[in-house]
């Protein structure tokens, strides 16, 4: 279909390199844009009789005569794709006009198919925008119609996928300025991996989906993902005016794997977040068990994990000395002498802090359960008790 922009570009394109007036027709042959703006929305009899012919039509002086409101010229069908748009005529006596038909059919036709390959790729991108959107949210669409999407997209739902979330921090932001950066965002990362699948699914929210290979070790795995993130945050940084989170989730295979991955980048944004206050990149790779614990956050199971930290908590209320020993001591890995020097205390400082935990805990840190269950407790606590 020939809209208004679309035959006013071809009239103005073609009119610049020939000296006749030009005429676009539709397929019912009537002028949509032309050389002569008062004709706009008359019916064009040379171009119906080449839509009824299926050819050139040429008017001459002497066919006018029977030809009532015609005008000499030359009338071309406009085809794309063996579909007829339209007609385009050239006002003038076929002798003069006549070089030119060719070249000006063939310069609209040309912007006629570039305007439909746009259209396409929009609808493209908008299919794979859609279908990214509902593994997120999920609203009602059956697994079979996800499938179906899937194929059409040449998607694998049968391999491994991970979700990258980006999320807009800070509640300050106007919501339509952060969307306008979020689609800056998205051209950017399109224009870098033109397969990537992204969409906005919240006005602060980017996510992004690909393939992820989880047959390796998990060493690899997590050195994988955190490239990756490197690479994208490379491309997000620049296109980017506000405070960030990038993240991403656990690789697992099919739909309901790819929804699963997502909740999990949120999760491990959260916990990164409260982890590392001033860091803005995070991977499930390198979070996995405190994500997956994060979940534990209520019921009673929960309150007797929290218990644990309960005695600590009121025995130094004022600088919580004791809880971030505990936290530095496992981010070290039980390392005594990093820990020590982290906390720029002397090792016995150390000693002292860990048999004091010991004592208040009713717990020995020597005994793998018991370290865990100090270790839970810390992830299940809102982050203000460790602060």
């Amino acid at each position: 279909m020939i809209d208004l922009p679309l035959a006013r570009e071809i009239v103005e394109r073609t009119m610049k390199i020939i000296p006749f007036s030009v005429n676009v027709m539709d397929r019912h042959g009537t002028i949509v844009a032309s050389g002569s703006p008062e004709r706009i929305g008359s019916a064009h009899l040379g171009a119906q009789l080449a839509l009824a012919r299926r050819s050139t039509v040429e008017i001459d002086d002497s066919s006018t005569a029977h030809l009532h409101g015609a005008k000499p010229g030359i009338n071309l069908l406009l085809v794309v794709r063996g579909d007829i748009c339209g007609v385009i005529g050239l006002t003038g006596q076929p002798d003069q006009v006549r070089q030119f038909a060719e070249l000006v059919r063939l310069t609209a036709e040309m912007i006629l198919e570039r305007a439909r390959l746009t259209g396409e790729l929009q609808r493209e991108k908008r299919y794979r925008e859609e279908f990214v959107f509902q593994l997120v949210h999920r609203t009602g669409v059956s697994d079979a119609s996800m499938a179906a999407w899937a194929a059409r997209l040449a998607i694998d739902v049968r391999l491994p996928r991970a979700m990258f979330v980006l999320e807009v921090t800070g509640a300050s932001h106007r919501m339509d300025l952060v969307l306008t950066e979020l689609q800056h965002v998205q051209a950017a990362l399109a224009m870098r991996w033109p397969d990537l699948l992204t969409a906005v699914v919240s006005p602060g929210e980017l996510v992004m989906l690909e393939g992820f290979d989880t047959a390796d070790s998990p060493m690899p795995r997590a050195q994988r993902a955190r490239k990756r993130l490197h690479e994208l945050h490379e491309v997000i940084r620049p296109a980017l005016q506000f405070a960030s989170t990038l993240a991403v989730g656990v690789a697992l295979p099919g739909l309901d794997g790819a929804t699963a991955s997502y909740e999990s980048a949120r999760h491990t944004a959260r916990v990164g977040r409260r982890r590392e206050p001033a860091a803005t990149v995070f991977s499930y790779f390198e979070l996995h068990l405190p994500v997956l614990l994060s979940s534990l956050q209520s019921g009673w199971q929960a309150e007797q994990l929290r218990q644990t930290l309960h005695k600590l908590k009121a025995y130094d209320q004022k600088n919580g000395v004791l809880v971030k020993t505990l936290m530095s001591w496992f981010k070290h890995n039980n390392h005594p002498a990093l820990t020590a020097q982290a906390l720029h205390i002397h090792r016995n400082t150390l000693d002292y802090r860990l048999q004091k935990i010991g004592e208040l805990t009713g717990l020995d840190l020597a005994i793998i359960d018991d370290r865990l269950m100090l270790y839970v407790a810390l992830q299940i606590t809102p982050a203000e008790a460790g602060d």
